[in-house]
């Protein structure tokens, strides 16, 4: 699939996808959000996809959020450019939750507005240092979007979301990691070949298993805890009928590497 303002590359089991604006600090237009659910279908459907990198082009930027300037040029149709736009988005945001394949966000530089949510919503998120992050949404008179008012107070905690969606702080790297938005801060440099690392091994992995894995975890703080138990007891029988975990346990008793091949729970 060819894209106007994302680039795809795949190999080895990983599909890296990169945010491709760099003229307009990877904003995201609607172009962008179109695409972006196209590709987390695509992603969803081909189990040769087995890790997912996102990540930003340039040096400066991982995305800057909507972009204001197209938002502006829309005079008074914004309003249901905006619903169309999340609509888009959205659905890649639940593609991208809901497929088998583990969503690593390599963030190589600031993550502001969807930016942002697009990290709140990455399985794991590797960051460089000299990163920024930051909601935004309310000193352009908007709202968050993008699952975020899902995500942050999950990760960390209602009255730290609210300072960031009322306050627009600034949280450099390390503050992040601090707070649980982030896993892991490296050097500029090493960023994208420690994330090809962590995919690669991923990508070898039981990524059917990782993807109920996820599903669960999503639905941890929704459900009452015996409905929650149940759907773990559903969902590791639901594995262990399943190659990777016959090959996982027997690897185990044998002390030798397992060899998934990411069979769907």
């Amino acid at each position: 699939m060819t894209f106007e303002t994302l680039s795809l590359s795949h190999a080895g089991g990983v599909a890296t996808l990169t945010l491709n604006r760099p003229d307009a600090a990877n904003a995201m237009n609607i172009k962008m959000a179109e695409e972006l659910m196209k590709a987390a279908i695509q992603f969803d459907e081909d189990p040769s996809v087995r890790a997912v990198i996102l990540t930003g082009a340039g040096s400066s930027m991982f995305c800057a959020g909507g972009d204001l300037a197209s938002f502006s040029a829309e005079g008074d149709r914004l309003p249901s450019v905006i619903k169309e736009m999340t609509t888009y988005l959205h659905a890649a945001i639940s593609r991208f939750a809901r497929m088998d394949a583990p969503l690593i966000a390599a963030v190589n530089g600031t993550a502001a507005g969807a930016g942002f949510s697009l990290v709140l919503m990455a399985d794991l998120v590797w960051s460089v240092g000299s990163a920024k992050f930051t909601l935004a949404y309310t000193r352009a008179g908007l709202v968050p979007d993008g699952s975020s008012t899902y995500y942050l107070s999950r990760i960390v905690g209602l009255r730290r979301a609210q300072e960031l969606a009322l306050t627009n702080r600034v949280l450099t790297a390390p503050e992040a990691e601090n707070w649980g938005i982030v896993n892991r801060v490296v050097g500029d440099d090493d960023l994208m070949a420690e994330v090809g690392k962590l995919a690669a091994g991923l990508a070898v992995g039981p990524t059917g298993a990782y993807g109920e894995a996820k599903r669960l975890m999503n639905m941890g703080t929704q459900e009452s805890l015996e409905t929650q138990m149940e759907l773990e007891a559903r969902g590791i029988a639901g594995a262990a009928r399943g190659h990777d975990a016959q090959e996982g346990i027997r690897a185990f008793l044998e002390k030798r590497p397992a060899k998934f091949d990411g069979n769907k729970i």
